[in-house]
């Protein structure tokens, strides 16, 4: 007579093992999305910092200032061989080549990004850049020493234009992300940190 196999012996497998948690993601965008999405931000912020920059030239006098909103903003159309906000004037070879660099760095890093919120600023960022160093591309004096046009003057603060604030307004962002610990392809540093420490005390314990 056979007996029955006991319960812990048919029970030879191994035992279960703990499912990785999967790595949470911000919103992320497919080839296509990404690429439509890219081009069509920063081709807006480029597009209407040169617009406009063409409306000013064409329309006002070089010097010339109009109020929009009497002691807080003005039109006030300058050319600015200096960086952002006039810094820098007298060296402005230098800007260009910062800028080509820059322009560079940031479409390495637009590539590569899956992220929403990612592209959005790169593609912002890349737009604000090649705005003002067409400008230093084109503009007179000279190849690589064009003066950019400025024409938004807001109280004593600076007189600058598109560009300059999608440059801002991109770096901003491209800072919070990186405090949010939010990385190129969606997922969160931030997370993976309290996952690591977590695992840490249970070996530990």
């Amino acid at each position: 007579m056979v007996s029955e196999p006991k319960a812990h012996e048919l029970d030879r497998g191994e035992p279960d093992q703990p499912k990785p948690q999967e790595r949470p993601r911000t919103p992320v965008l497919s080839g296509g999305a990404k690429a439509v999405l890219a081009v069509l931000v920063l081709g807006l912020a480029f597009g209407a910092d040169q617009w406009v920059k063409r409306i000013v030239e064409t329309h006002m006098q070089l010097g010339e200032r109009i109020t929009v909103i009497d002691g807080v903003m003005w039109w006030h159309y300058i050319l600015n061989p200096g960086a952002a906000f006039s810094i820098g004037e007298e060296h402005t070879w230098v800007f260009t080549l910062v800028m080509a660099v820059a322009v560079c760095v940031s479409i390495f890093y637009l590539l590569r990004a899956t992220s929403l919120y990612w592209v959005l600023v790169l593609s912002l960022l890349t737009g604000g850049i090649l705005g003002n160093l067409t400008d230093r591309l084109f503009r007179a004096p000279g190849f690589g020493v064009g003066h950019v046009v400025d024409y938004i003057s807001i109280g004593r603060f600076a007189i600058f234009n598109i560009a300059d604030s999608c440059i801002c307004v991109s770096m901003a962002a491209l800072v919070l992300l990186v405090f949010l610990g939010i990385n190129l392809d969606g997922t969160r540093e931030n997370h993976e940190k309290k996952q690591a420490k977590h695992a840490k005390k249970e070996t530990a314990a």
